[in-house]
């Protein structure tokens, strides 16, 4: 079975707010490194369209080599947006979700491969209500943002998350990686 890990970065003060952050290198560069161990990304469309500014990247690289990486390994990636709004991707190695968040997301698990990974708030949230996220891996950046998306949004049920291991980044950043703790 895949395993479902939710990746994403967020504050200090828990909000989702790319504009709040910078990554560096070296963090571009973890995150290369780990979309080619990926068997597929899950987005919604805000995120999605988000992620699109990779593909100008592809067609004209930055010269800025982590960028440049990240942008030929995300474009690399199978990617399933979830959206009622998008007609098309636009974006060769991605496509629309044909079924609800639960059941694409269970069909996809029991498939052989390498792992899911949902890189979008809101379905992390959806997954979390769930039961279906096997590893949370949180990048924490040194910044406090003051407002914003919060991560943690309209959880009813608490969830115990057992922490695994951490990496740090030279630039503060940290990586907190979770496995929910089985009851």
């Amino acid at each position: 079975m895949r395993k479902i890990i939710a990746v994403i970065n967020m504050t200090v003060d828990g909000f989702c707010d790319h504009t709040a952050m910078i990554p560096d290198e070296e963090i571009h560069q973890h995150y290369a490194e780990l979309l080619n161990d990926a068997g597929v990304i899950l987005y919604g469309r805000i995120t999605y369209q988000l992620m699109q500014f990779w593909q100008t990247l592809i067609k004209n690289p930055s010269g800025e080599k982590s960028m440049d990486d990240f942008a030929i390994a995300i474009d690399k990636v199978p990617k399933i947006v979830f959206s009622h709004t998008l007609k098309n991707t636009e974006w060769e190695s991605a496509k629309l979700a044909n079924r609800d968040l639960e059941k694409e997301v269970l069909e996809l698990k029991k498939q052989s491969g390498k792992d899911i990974f949902v890189g979008c708030r809101s379905l992390i949230i959806q997954l979390m209500k769930l039961n279906l996220i096997d590893e949370y891996q949180l990048c924490v950046h040194p910044v406090v943002a003051g407002g914003g998306l919060p991560l943690f949004e309209n959880i009813n049920n608490s969830i115990i998350l057992k922490l695994i291991k951490t990496k740090t980044f030279s630039g503060g950043a940290v990586i907190l990686y979770y496995e929910p703790k089985n009851e």
